[in-house]
């Protein structure tokens, strides 16, 4: 980096900061390093209800705030992103708490309530639709429509392995992250007219508790065989694509447009 605090004076919003062992702290924790302002958006009650559970709130605001530099601010706000005005309402509330917003990271997401294709309905489509691709297409809507063309422009959005791989058992989820690795091409080339770039990350398997033993979401022998597809011997730990978002965030980062990037450590889906 060029600078130690060289996103000091812009303010980045960033999705799904409600746990200190998830992807969302890890990249608000290397943008408070860089001196940015920051508006957290959270939804505890989505994690209350997975087996990894929910941190205080409060806990997770102020492990931010202490990484923070003198100047930066910090606001946040718990918002239902799967309803209709839910994106609207996150940039509205980023707006009016830190005033011009300079960046978008979208790392919220639905996980859980999923299946194969014979075990879905409609309902469950549909309810990763509404969170994972509908609000952050939204959201980047409000956020160019806020925008004022200043340099330092970003826009980060989060896929999945499902351009890389088959995921069978999450096509719900697999889908409404495919929308964004597909259309991530169309809309950076809309937006590179406002001076705002847009590439999207897909972090690879990352260990946000869901592949802790105690709180998995499947078995240890699965546990186990995925391990083994990792040439480092770990699963991806959520500062490992946080490091990668910063970059594109920053100056450094500003020939990347349109991109999808894995950071998955040398992941071997064979």
């Amino acid at each position: 980096m060029e600078s130690t605090h060289q996103l000091s004076g812009r303010t980045v919003v960033v999705t799904g900061v409600s746990r200190r062992k998830g992807i969302g702290f890890a990249v608000a924790s290397r943008l408070a390093d860089m001196g940015a302002s920051l508006y957290l958006h959270h939804y505890s009650r989505h994690d209350t209800e997975q087996p990894w559970g929910a941190d205080r709130i409060e806990d997770v605001v102020d492990a931010v705030r202490r990484r923070q530099v003198p100047g930066a601010s910090l606001a946040h706000g718990s918002i239902d992103l799967s309803n209709p005005d839910g994106a609207e309402q996150l940039i509205r509330d980023a707006r009016a708490a830190s005033g011009h917003l300079d960046g978008l990271v979208c790392n919220h997401a639905r996980s859980g309530g999923d299946g194969r294709l014979g075990e879905i309905s409609w309902r469950e489509l549909d309810a990763h639709w509404q969170v994972n691709a509908r609000s952050t297409l939204l959201a980047t809507k409000y956020f160019a429509g806020q925008h004022d063309g200043r340099e330092g422009g970003r826009v980060i959005w989060m896929t999945s392995g499902q351009h890389a791989g088959s995921m069978p058992t999450e096509i719900a989820y697999a889908a409404s992250k495919a929308v964004l690795a597909g259309l991530t091409a169309s809309v950076a080339d809309d937006l590179v007219e406002q001076g705002i770039l847009l590439n999207t990350v897909n972090p690879g398997p990352v260990n946000t508790g869901y592949l802790d033993a105690a709180t998995a979401d499947r078995s240890p022998e699965i546990l186990d065989a995925l391990l083994a597809h990792f040439p480092g011997g770990r699963f991806g730990e959520p500062d490992d694509p946080a490091r990668l978002i910063a970059w594109l965030v920053s100056d450094e980062g500003r020939w990347m447009v349109g991109q999808v990037l894995s950071s998955e450590g040398g992941f071997r889906r064979w």
